[in-house]
């Protein structure tokens, strides 16, 4: 249960980011602004300011992801998790940052790709040195 409440916080976090960077700070409960309800009465209190500095570096403007492509993979990693709370906050902050329907089907589509193949080659046991090599050779290492 922790475990999942942590995953909720932090695959809905750039969720918030993206959401702010649209449309500025998000009013609390009170009205006041900054993080939502949401996650204030989940995380514990007091390391709480500290992850919302984590996720909000993510989008602050030194981030080299924009909010469609950061919404896109939390998108993609949520539904994977699966996570239902974070699938319907990203979806939203997904479309909200511009992402077209075929964008937000191509992400939930590559990682459910993604995770076939990992499937295979984990279940069949692949060898991890003969994986390495074939996928260096058909795509040679870059640095």
């Amino acid at each position: 249960m922790k475990s999942m409440m942590m995953a909720v916080v932090i695959a809905c976090a750039g969720g918030m980011a993206a959401a702010q960077e649209a449309q500025g700070e998000m009013p609390d409960a009170q009205g006041n602004q900054g993080p939502p309800e949401f996650f204030r009465s989940i995380y514990p209190e007091h390391a709480f300011d500290e992850a919302m500095a984590l996720y909000g570096a993510l989008g602050n403007e030194e981030a080299e992801l924009d909010a469609k492509t950061r919404e896109l993979v939390a998108l993609a990693v949520a539904a994977q998790i699966p996570c239902e709370y974070c699938v319907y906050a990203h979806m939203k902050n997904a479309r909200s940052a511009g992402a077209t329907e075929g964008e937000l089907r191509e992400a939930v589509a590559t990682a459910a790709n993604v995770r076939m193949w990992s499937t295979m080659l984990n279940g069949m046991d692949y060898d991890f040195e003969a994986f390495r090599a074939e996928h260096d050779e058909l795509m040679p290492p870059t640095n």
